[in-house]
């Protein structure tokens, strides 16, 4: 217990010591004594106190030292035992892959021992220790802990260098940055790394066809992912509207409700490892005919009939839909399919100028069925729908599109289920079945099925740019990595990750990193800190997959996309002497991935890491967390007298300085962010409409959550990284 309080000298050890005795009664065991010590300790937590989270997470890592050194049998005076035996251990229970062996000799596990620094178990505060052991330290099959934290870091760093040729010094550096918690992985690499089934992507989007083949394959495609822990993104509008034709039947089409509530059954009945109800986001085009209905699918009015309440809803709107609004236009709802039998061209397949065109085509065209709404009633929809569920997701394809640095093989139709990946999507097509041989032989033609892989750099960690500068190339490559060392659950995931290599760097601690240099959150200093510091990761992220293109070559479809035309520097205005000279290396050495920065929500694993949540400012500065029964106080990271003033509440934040800060954001990110609005009771419907206004003219891809102060949404973990 001295040990624990020796670096807070501040802090009050006489009192601590009585509050804990005084819990203390006769026949307590020592792991009794030691448990009630460390919920004494947790419950001095205090906004002018924060530090009891340390000294707690101090106690409860010696338990857990005690607790494996009994289950894997070595002296309990030493933090950690031997490194080779517990791999090898859990290799024979088949709890890590047989692949680490294979891949790493004695002597290299040994080497790769005594750099692991124990000493580091020491950054952790209480409830990021709690998580690491509660959902991602592996224990055998009785639920005893087998590792330790720095084990589970040397393990993941071990995973992904495995195929290095200097293998032992990327375990090395991958390690470091690991586990001086500069960054983290996503949910599924932090738990999945070394194991027989290392299923390390967060999330995977599909785009389901106009046919009942296509729209039963991605059901059964998406089943796979969330079996092995994927969150799911499906875009639906290419599927027929309510009351259309099939087979030259009028009326006979029940539109897409019916389908969502398939994969909605699917979602709940197949769950993510047996951890959580399977997540899938599912998107449609704001002038489809069924959006209405679509609109009301988690609401708590109207036909249960027509309910998808497990899903989360995103809707799919181009820049003329928000013109309309603005003007107090009229809009028209359209059945794709009809569409495609009149005009011969399918509408979602078009972005930008060339979709007004097309719009407007079938607006005009007289012998083509539409309903004529004001674009303001479905806008109000849409607010109401966010109000009462903080649904549906908004996804500006134009924005997207336009931005999209990979537009020479394909589109982008909508995002995932956290709304930060904007990848090229296409589906999956059936080409034959036959019969050979007495084996039935199914042929497809693999559409793009986005993959998303995620680490994110903790901010709160970064002193300088010259940090920014050390540690993304270390986490470009170890993203690299992932998409070679990866179990994929459906073979087009496979081929699609394999053709773009595409990845996710985002970014965690982000009001931590205003509050420790002193910006305040509404402020012209914060968007200019923004625009620098974003442009900077952006910067080092290209830099350093260019890099990697010299040493292993360039993604597949590099040539003839804007990376390689240099389109996409100019786009962004990168001018300078610097921006300018990446520009030629690039298009020189090509570039490893075609998409590379998107920022994810990171719940989880910014807790585990100390820091704020991806780009989201704090709810509070003190709060209560609820884990697995437990309460535990908790405060925003680092808070002190000089933090503390920094640290306003999300909840009475002016929501524009938010979105200007995410427009300057969103420049230097070649994906989108995660990007979460925050609204009260109070707030007023032209307040409220005047957000989403501000949100599409300030350049964001997309919406996230609207956090309303009444209500609470379910938190995505799948792609917490």
């Amino acid at each position: 217990m001295d040990e624990a309080c020796r670096r807070f000298p501040h802090l009050n050890r006489e009192e601590w010591l009585r509050e804990a005795e005084a819990q203390l009664h006769e026949n307590m065991t020592d792991k009794e004594v030691l448990q009630t010590i460390i919920r004494t300790t947790v419950e001095k937590t205090t906004a002018e106190e924060p530090d009891w989270q340390f000294v707690a997470a101090h106690l409860l890592a010696h338990e857990l030292y005690m607790e494996a050194a009994q289950n894997r049998g070595y002296p309990s005076a030493r933090k950690y035992g031997g490194f080779y035996p517990l791999i090898h251990t859990l290799t024979e229970k088949k709890l890590y892959g047989a692949y680490l062996l294979e891949s790493y000799e004695k002597n290299e596990i040994d080497e790769l021992e005594s750099y692991m620094k124990p000493e580091r178990d020491l950054l952790f505060n209480y409830i990021g220790l709690k998580v690491l052991l509660d959902r991602y330290l592996v224990k055998d099959y009785d639920g005893r802990i087998m590792e330790l934290p720095q084990e589970r870091f040397m393990i993941i760093a071990m995973h992904l260098a495995q195929k290095e040729e200097d293998r032992v010094g990327w375990a090395k550096r991958f390690y470091d940055v690991l586990s001086k918690l500069e960054i983290t992985v996503a949910t599924p690499t932090l738990s999945n790394a070394g194991k027989p089934l290392h299923q390390l992507s967060s999330c995977f989007i599909d785009t389901v066809g106009d046919s009942l083949w296509s729209i039963y394959h991605t059901n059964s495609a998406t089943a796979q992912v969330s079996k092995h822990g994927g969150g799911v993104g499906i875009y639906l509008g290419k599927v027929r509207a309510k009351g259309s034709k099939i087979r030259g039947h009028h009326g006979a089409s029940g539109g897409v409700i019916p389908w969502i509530r398939n994969y909605n059954n699917t979602a709940v009945a197949v769950d993510q490892l047996g951890v959580r109800r399977g997540a899938f986001a599912i998107y449609l085009d704001v002038w489809h005919a069924d959006i209405f209905d679509f609109l009301n699918l988690k609401t708590n009015n109207g036909d249960d009939r027509l309910k998808a309440h497990d899903i989360f809803p995103g809707v799919c709107i181009p820049d003329l839909f928000m013109k309309r609004v603005e003007e107090r236009g009229d809009w028209h709802l359209f059945d794709p399919h009809e569409i495609r039998e009149v005009m011969g061209y399918s509408i979602e397949d078009y972005w930008g100028s060339e979709f007004e065109k097309r719009y407007l085509e079938c607006e005009a065209r007289p012998d083509l069925k539409k309903q004529k709404v004001p674009a303001i009633e479905i806008m109000k929809r849409i607010m109401v729908s966010a109000f009462e569920t903080g649904t549906p997701f908004v996804f500006f394809r134009d924005a997207v599109n336009r931005a999209n640095p990979n537009k020479h093989q394909g589109m982008i139709y909508s995002s995932n289920l956290c709304t930060e990946i904007c990848q090229n999507m296409s589906p999956t097509e059936l080409i034959s079945e036959e019969l050979e041989d007495g084996v039935i032989v199914t042929k497809t033609k693999p559409g793009d099925f986005v993959v998303c892989n995620l680490s994110s750099l903790n901010l709160g960690r970064i002193q300088s740019l010259e940090d920014i500068k050390r540690i993304i190339p270390v986490q470009m490559r170890m993203l690299d990595n992932v998409v070679d060392l990866n179990i994929y659950p459906v073979k087009q995931a496979e081929r699609t990750n394999k053709k773009y290599r595409a990845v996710g760097l985002g970014t965690s601690g982000y009001h931590q990193y205003l509050a420790q240099h002193q910006i305040v959150w509404e402020s012209e200093e914060h968007l200019e800190e923004a625009d620098r510091l974003f442009e900077e990761i952006a910067y080092q992220a290209i830099k350093a997959s260019m890099e990697i293109a010299k040493e292993k070559g360039s993604y597949p479809c590099f040539e003839g996309s804007e990376w390689q035309t240099g389109e996409y520097f100019r786009r962004r205005g990168y001018t300078s002497s610097r921006w300018q000279q990446l520009r030629k290396d690039v298009q020189k050495h090509g570039l490893r991935n075609a998409w590379l920065f998107a920022v994810a929500p990171t719940g989880s694993t910014s807790l585990i890491a100390g820091s704020t949540a991806g780009i989201d400012p704090v709810y509070a500065k003190y709060f209560v967390e609820e884990k697995r029964g437990a309460v535990i106080p908790l405060t925003a990271p680092n808070l002190s007298p000089q933090t503390a003033w920094y640290y306003k509440e999300a909840h009475r934040i002016d929501q524009h300085w938010s979105i200007r800060a995410a427009g300057k954001r969103q420049r230097h990110i070649d994906q989108s962010q995660s990007f979460n609005l925050y609204i009260t009771p109070d707030t007023s419907a032209k307040e409220f409409l005047s957000l989403y206004m501000d949100a599409w003219k300030h350049g964001l891809k997309t919406i996230y959550y609207v956090r309303n102060q009444s209500i609470e949404v379910e938190e995505c973990v799948s792609c917490s990284s």
